[in-house]
């Protein structure tokens, strides 16, 4: 069997899809990246090693996501694209015609929107974490509640509470104001949901011109009380695709088997012992011109595999010069 495998590495988790050559997703994985993007990855491929094994030939790698050179590097990636082209091819192919996307993950969040298939327009959150899916994660836990819950219980307000969502800090106050007030649980969790959705319309949607149909996606998507505020704030349908939680890894992959049917059908990939090796990141600063880049460096057994962050070229091209000539 022909597989295809797609990664996504960020800040919170570390999404892993294996596809068929028709695009069905065959295995995905949700990991938390606990600060360790390498550890991460290695945990997750060897999964898929131990489940796989020579059952299925990797015929192509691509990554993603914030941690996408690195992971590149790693594996020998045929394609390594930002997170915006990965969840608008994604989302392209699961629901032809999608005129905007909603992402909201881990610690950022992004709206794209594309008409006739072209991505036109793209924001992102910059500067702060209130209404991702970290922020919820912290008042899940504060409340004593499983995340799981925290959608079905907010489904069950009556009368939402006003909650401010511009700044987590303050949200958190606020919730604590009210809780205090003696509003009940679904009431507080409902407000919080309107108020992270208002946040983000008002913030990342700003100005955008959101048209069905659309796309909620990222890991928050499994929070039902957020669609329901969507839908409440847009007025429209929000659809929540099979995949929702690995959609860039699954662009990834996609953008991986073009790259390698681009270039001759040939992949890059290193093969899962490789990929399973000890890994050596460190990095330093240039201090050659003004911009002071931090250069980031991933070595292998003493060999430097690749150089990175160099706004020039002048450390990443050399190694990639050193590796042709070999």
């Amino acid at each position: 069997m022909y597989g295809f495998l797609g990664i996504d590495v960020g800040s919170v988790s570390t999404n892993i899809v294996l596809l068929d050559h028709e695009g069905k997703v065959l295995k995905k994985l949700y990991l938390r990246t606990q600060g360790q993007p390498i550890a991460a990855l290695q945990r997750g491929l060897a999964l898929f090693r131990d489940e796989f094994g020579d059952a299925v030939e990797i015929c192509a790698v691509g990554t993603t996501g914030s941690g996408r050179h690195l992971a590149g590097v790693i594996v020998g990636a045929d394609s390594v694209k930002n997170e915006i082209t990965a969840h608008a091819v994604a989302a392209s192919i699961e629901v032809p015609g999608v005129q905007t996307i909603l992402e909201i993950g881990g610690q950022d969040s992004k709206i794209i929107i594309l008409r006739d298939g072209i991505v036109t327009d793209f924001a992102m959150n910059t500067v702060c974490a209130a209404g991702t899916g970290s922020f919820l994660d912290q008042q899940a836990a504060r409340l004593n509640l499983p995340i799981q819950d925290f959608g079905a219980i907010a489904l069950r307000a009556k009368n939402p509470v006003r909650i401010a969502g511009r700044c987590s800090v303050f949200a958190e106050s606020d919730m604590i104001h009210k809780q205090q007030m003696g509003h009940s649980l679904p009431d507080i969790l409902a407000g919080l949901c309107e108020a992270l959705v208002r946040n983000y319309l008002n913030n990342v949607g700003k100005g955008k011109e959101i048209n069905s149909p659309i796309i909620f996606q990222g890991g928050v998507a499994a929070n039902i009380g957020i669609k329901k505020a969507f839908e409440k704030a847009l007025q429209q349908e929000i659809l929540i695709p099979e995949h929702f939680d690995v959609m860039g890894a699954i662009g990834a992959a996609h953008l991986a088997k073009e790259a390698v049917a681009a270039k001759g059908g040939k992949t890059n990939f290193r093969g899962f012992s490789a990929v399973l090796d000890e890994y050596q990141a460190s990095s330093f600063e240039c201090k050659d011109c003004p911009n002071l880049c931090e250069v980031i460096e991933i070595g292998a057994r003493s060999n430097l595999l690749a150089r990175w962050g160099d706004k020039c070229g002048k450390w990443s091209n050399s190694v990639a010069a050193q590796q042709n000539a070999v």
